[in-house]
């Protein structure tokens, strides 16, 4: 197994936090690695230090020579030019001549969905923003991938592209996601951050369910160790209460073992203390059984029709999760019922004083400069929460914030921890119907989990847009898919929902294949047929080469000889750019014949 890098003792600390301390762990070719923890447990800096973006204060990352990294951040922010020209951008520094450049940029493109290469990159959605970020990192043949939250913003549609993408290619990869689907689906490693651990640290093998089992047992084993530890505390305890004269005709050893002992006791309670955010909605208890009532609504925003004839009744309990790709109206859905904008046709009709709670994806605006006091507790000392005053000490530790961070500035935080004052102002205001449009995005698993818990715990009616799969699976007792306007579908869960599309994909490719065979195909000359076969030979022989040069790159001698190891890059490098070159070609008079 060969070894892409290792961290030794990797610590980093901001003014009011020490995010991670000792970090040691390895990552070796064909790991597909899940990076997760709580919110500023510092997942993002990790990426950052990998990738050569940020010093640690102690430690340091040794990689194998010749390493590349790419690193693929949360946001991306694309100036006015076309996708193709990001692209070639990108390969720059490539040794490449421009008509291969072009060919590869073309294939790139096309691989990620974009049909059009001169769309301008600043006008994409976030979800076509990724995609390019994506082409933009796999073009330059990274050996690493290092990607922060890449499902964050993206719709359905997009994140299961990215999953089946990454399943596909044979990628080595670090990414941070809080994705309990996308984990379990696209990586065999897990490594968690988190201060529950002796060495801040976790990594398990498999699956991310395998690594839930894992980390089960290993914090059960911890629990049992600190019960066994406090009665040998509590023996030693009342051993060095016998005074003086018993102490001293023991041996000075003891007396250090002893408070050995407490020393481990007191770091195993701090470690198992269960610290989970508490969310707890409030709703009115109204009686009421019909809170709104949708029919025959229709929405057409500049002229795009977005959904017609759509009709449901929302009562107390009811949990509808919106499913559908960016711009098919599922904000537009939740502004018609929040009364933010009126419908061209149908009717919305409320029952009296009802009260709606409206969450925004884009979430409260927060100064940067305002303290986590003033954020989390704008009116003073104290918050009214369910008819109590509580005060802002209280209230923060509620929310998994030290209080003795309340002096920290905004700017300071994760988009994890903005994400949990956000939360922590909509749970002030009492409800009948919960409208939560992108409610989990930069949360952590831990704070999901306590999300989940509430929500299934709230009386009144709940509408919810995510792309959280298990969210959806565990929370809504409806699915309404706005992916077709002319047919407005409602499924009982998510399995449901994704047979169907199913059925629609197979129904598709059984046309496509059916238009295939009726159509005329075009003949390949002979030419074309005798490089076609010569491609087809070539490619093989190019390939055991290449396997020959990386069998030489994890030979000590070659290691340890810089210009031997420089010489056989470089003819890797291009006998992996020929053999790319060829494929395409290859592909080419494939799609012809």
């Amino acid at each position: 197994m060969s070894l892409l890098l290792n961290t030794n003792n990797l610590s980093k600390s901001f003014t009011y936090k020490n995010l991670f301390k000792n970090l040691t762990f390895s990552v070796y070719m064909h790991d597909r690695i899940g990076l997760i923890g709580p919110n500023g447990s510092g997942k993002s800096t990790l990426l950052k230090i990998l990738a050569g973006l940020e010093a640690s204060d102690e430690g340091e990352v040794i990689t194998k020579r010749s390493l590349k990294t790419v690193y693929i951040p949360q946001n991306m922010f694309y100036e006015s030019q076309s996708i193709k020209d990001v692209l070639l951008h990108s390969l720059k520094d490539e040794n490449l001549g421009e008509y291969d450049k072009n060919l590869l940029v073309d294939k790139w493109l096309n691989k990620v969905g974009f049909k059009d290469p001169m769309v301008d990159a600043s006008k994409l959605s976030g979800g076509w923003q990724k995609r390019l970020s994506i082409a933009e990192a796999i073009i330059q043949s990274p050996d690493l991938l290092l990607l922060d939250e890449p499902t964050n913003h993206l719709d359905l549609e997009s994140l299961l592209w990215l999953e089946k993408f990454l399943q596909k290619k044979g990628l080595n990869f670090i990414l941070v996601s809080h994705d309990r689907y996308f984990l379990q689906n696209v990586c065999n490693k897990i490594i968690e951050i988190s201060k529950v651990y002796p060495d801040d640290i976790f990594v398990s093998k498999g699956s991310y369910l395998d690594f839930l089992k894992r980390r089960d047992d290993f914090l059960q084993g911890q629990i049992q160790q600190e019960k066994s530890l406090s009665s040998k505390a509590r023996r030693e305890s009342e051993w060095l209460k016998q005074g003086v004269k018993a102490r001293t005709t023991k041996s000075r050893s003891r007396i250090d073992e002893a408070y050995e002992i407490f020393e481990q006791l007191s770091n195993l309670k701090k470690r198992n203390e269960n610290k989970k955010t508490k969310i707890d909605f409030i709703s009115t208890d109204r009686g009421t059984k019909k809170l709104i009532t949708l029919k025959s609504v229709s929405k057409s925003i500049n002229g795009k029709e977005l959904f017609k004839n759509l009709s449901f009744i929302l009562s107390p309990k009811t949990r509808i999760g919106l499913i559908g790709p960016n711009g098919c109206g599922k904000t537009t859905l939740l502004k018609l019922i929040a009364d933010e904008i009126t419908p061209d046709s149908g009717t919305i009709k409320k029952a009296d004083n009802l009260k709606i709670v409206y969450f925004d994806q884009h979430r409260i605006k927060l100064d940067d400069n305002l303290t986590l006091k003033e954020a989390l507790c704008p009116s003073g000392e104290f918050v009214t929460f369910q008819n109590k005053k509580i005060h802002v000490n209280s209230w923060c530790q509620r929310f998994l914030f030290s209080k003795d961070t309340l002096g920290s500035k905004i700017k300071k935080l994760s988009g994890g921890e903005r994400a949990r004052i956000s939360i922590a102002h909509l749970l002030l205001k009492p409800a009948d119907i919960l409208l939560l449009d992108e409610p989990t995005n930069d949360l952590d698993i831990q704070t999901l989990d306590a999300l989940e818990e509430s929500l299934l715990e709230f009386d009144g009616a709940i509408m919810l847009i995510t792309h959280d799969r298990f969210l959806i699976d565990r929370v809504c007792n409806s699915i309404i898919s706005l992916e077709n306007k002319d047919q407005i579908s409602i499924f009982s869960d998510y399995a449901q929902f994704e047979a169907s599309k199913k059925k629609v994909v197979n129904s598709k490719k059984e046309k496509s294949k059916r238009k295939k065979i009726d159509s005329n195909i075009k003949k390949l000359t002979y030419a074309e047929k005798k490089e076609h076969k010569e491609i087809e030979n070539n490619i093989p022989k190019l390939e055991k080469q290449v396997a020959n040069l990386n069998t030489l790159l994890t030979q000590r001698d070659v290691m340890e000889n810089k210009d031997r190891l420089e010489e056989v890059c470089r003819e890797l490098a291009v006998l992996e750019n020929e053999i790319e070159i060829l494929y395409i070609r290859w592909d080419e008079l494939d799609r012809k014949a």
